[in-house]
């Protein structure tokens, strides 16, 4: 045979919901079965789920996972379906990607190379096979053969790249397949996704391996916000001889997708094609990846919604549209019912419309003080109102008063701006989370912060403030990004609600209006600092290599006292972002401790660094 129908299915699946996930699979071999397919590939340790972290390296967790992988095991009939899960063995934990058909478990097959960059720590909990090796291994009762095997299906001859075997320079398990003469390669990953991130992944993965390796190839990724932060795109792309086949319609709202392709092994000019849509306009890509991730993470903690403070400027403006949109998508990709009950509510009594959805499962503040200006209470009014949220407007100035009395009688001595600044901007912001804390637990909602990322890294954010919250949608964007993108929603989804926004000069409004306050005032020009951001924290430059690169495009002085106050602010806030709440990796970096870029809380503040701006 040299024409075969290969399928692959993305799953959206939950850590260790073995139900759930197993279910997942099942129906997903079932599919693939109907629609043809003699061979199904599923993602990256799929049975268990990959963000399960810790737990791998628990001897019972990955006996649960093999015992799941035997209930599958009867669901293979005249089909060849290859499913991950975690393989420990005598205190080792390895990544596997097992192969059954007919009720047999013909091998599995282990990850050679472990991602341990950015959002990645898999040397903490696997281990890497060695290139080459097989071995006959004892796993629960049963002799299996594992390793790096050659499979054959149909007359077809396959084997694996796992995930970060693909994106190795040097020992990329390809090369030994082309050796041993494999007509198909599959790659099961949980590849996370970032703005700009597919087109990348699929010509070094797909199109140069399947060149490279003079073979077809099959690449599919995890679906949704599996464990919190991470979010995947559910990629599922066929390649061969260097040719893109077919690419399924990826960040989709769903338990799973799956995509067929029969493949031509003698004559790959005959394989299937399917027409390919880029799809891949960062504008778009953030909205459907934050809308994805905002509906995994409602249904998925079993909340009733979300509760916001909304100031009227753009960022909380930003996390209100996110959420409007995940209402429109969700409802268009599962019909009102379904959408409905999906998050805990009665299907009998689901809205008919996005306003009236959002109404129940979005409520918004505005908390204003003395220093708030009628400009932003009336784009906060305005915005809600247009897309349809609940709406609530009170000050928090008697609260920020009597805590001001309270310190002006403890220390016997007036406040004033010019001796007590932080002070005074700080208890208005903390004054504000006690009583939208109260009503996010009176609704059984998530609070949802609004810092970016661009504050994340200066620590413009008061703690315990305007950081209070269990989720922080935004916090992996920065700045310039959601400036611009708030005009695309405006004109390009037709979100008017953000016409007064979109005229707003960002301002924190803590300070009495004569002082004027706005960001940039505060801190620099928000696109040098994305541009000195960019620089030191993911191309890993100091203090004086970064002055020199961007010497040239701004007044020599003001880019040495931005330049300080970056990696000043940066050193002394450390200890704000091990604080910040939960957020989702949605561009190529970010600055949760957790999941990307960590940094010692005390440390020498790039001292000697910024020092050596003065020689220039």
């Amino acid at each position: 045979m040299t024409r075969l129908t290969v399928a692959g299915v993305t799953l959206n699946q939950i850590p260790f919901d073995w139900k759930h996930n197993v279910s997942n699979i099942l129906s997903g071999i079932e599919e693939a079965r109907k629609a043809g397919a003699r061979l199904v590939l599923f993602p990256e340790l799929c049975i268990s789920g990959y963000g399960s972290e810790d737990l791998f390296l628990s001897d019972w967790f990955s006996a649960t996972a093999f015992e799941k992988l035997l209930s599958i095991l009867p669901h293979t009939e005249n089909i060849t379906a290859c499913v991950g899960l975690p393989i420990r063995i005598q205190g080792t934990t390895y990544n596997g990607a097992a192969v059954i058909r007919n009720g047999e478990l013909l091998g599995i097959s282990l990850k050679q190379n472990l991602a341990r960059e950015g959002v990645h720590y898999e040397p903490r909990w696997f281990d890497p096979w060695p290139a080459g090796k097989v071995a006959d291994l004892q796993i629960a009762g049963r002799q299996v053969r594992v390793g790096e095997l050659i499979y054959e299906t149909d007359g077809i001859r396959f084997g694996f790249e796992i995930c970060e075997d693909a994106w190795s320079r040097s020992h990329r398990p390809g090369y030994h397949l082309l050796e041993r003469g494999v007509d198909l390669i599959l790659n099961p990953s949980a590849s996370h996704f970032a703005m700009g991130k597919a087109g990348r992944r699929e010509k070094e993965v797909i199109v140069d391996g399947s060149s490279k390796f003079k073979c077809a190839y099959l690449f599919v990724n995890h679906l949704g916000n599996e464990a919190g932060r991470m979010i995947y795109d559910g990629d599922i792309v066929f390649g061969q001889m260097g040719e893109l086949l077919a690419i399924n319609d990826r960040l989709a709202i769903a338990d799973r997708r799956m995509l067929t392709c029969t493949l031509d092994f003698e004559n790959p000019a005959l394989s299937e094609r399917k027409p390919i849509t880029d799809g891949r306009e960062k504008n778009d890509e953030f909205v459907r990846a934050g809308s994805l991730a905002l509906y995994d993470y409602l249904r998925k903690s079993k909340s009733k919604g979300f509760t916001l403070s909304l100031s009227g400027g753009a960022d909380s403006s930003c996390c209100a549209i996110l959420v409007s949109e995940m209402v429109r998508r969700a409802s268009e990709a599962k019909g009102w019912e379904t959408f409905w009950s999906s998050l805990g509510y009665d299907p009998g009594r689901s809205p008919r419309n996005v306003k009236d959805a959002v109404h129940t499962l979005l409520a918004c503040a505005y908390q204003s003080t003395k220093n708030s200006s009628v400009a932003t209470l009336e784009s906060a009014r305005n915005l809600a109102n247009s897309i349809g949220s609940q709406f609530y407007f009170w000050s928090v100035e008697e609260e920020v008063s009597g805590y001001r009395s309270k310190i002006e009688s403890a220390l016997e001595r007036k406040m004033s701006w010019e001796t007590d600044d932080i002070a005074l901007q700080n208890i208005q912001a903390r004054a504000r989370s006690p009583i939208v804390w109260m009503l996010a637990n009176v609704r059984n909602s998530i609070l949802l912060t609004t810092s970016n990322r661009s504050e994340g890294d200066v620590g413009y954010a008061t703690m315990d403030g305007d950081t209070s919250g269990s989720l922080a949608p935004i916090a992996g964007v920065d700045k310039v990004f959601i400036i611009q993108w708030l005009r695309w929603a405006q004109h390009s989804l037709g979100y008017e609600g953000l016409k007064a926004v979109n005229q707003l000069q960002p301002t924190a409004e803590l300070r009495p209006h004569e002082r004027a306050q706005t960001d940039e005032k505060d801190l620099m020009p928000y696109p040098v600092l994305a541009a000195i951001e960019r620089l030191a924290l993911l191309e890993r430059k100091n203090p004086l290599e970064i002055y020199r690169l961007l010497s040239s495009s701004y007044d020599k002085d003001a880019l040495k006292g931005w330049i300080r106050k970056f990696f000043r602010l940066w050193s002394v806030n450390q200890w704000k972002r091990e604080r910040l709440a939960p957020a989702f990796h949605l561009d190529d970096l970010n600055v949760d401790p957790r999941s990307w870029y960590r940094f010692p809380i005390l440390s020498g503040g790039f001292q000697e660094e910024l020092d050596a701006l003065d020689t220039q």
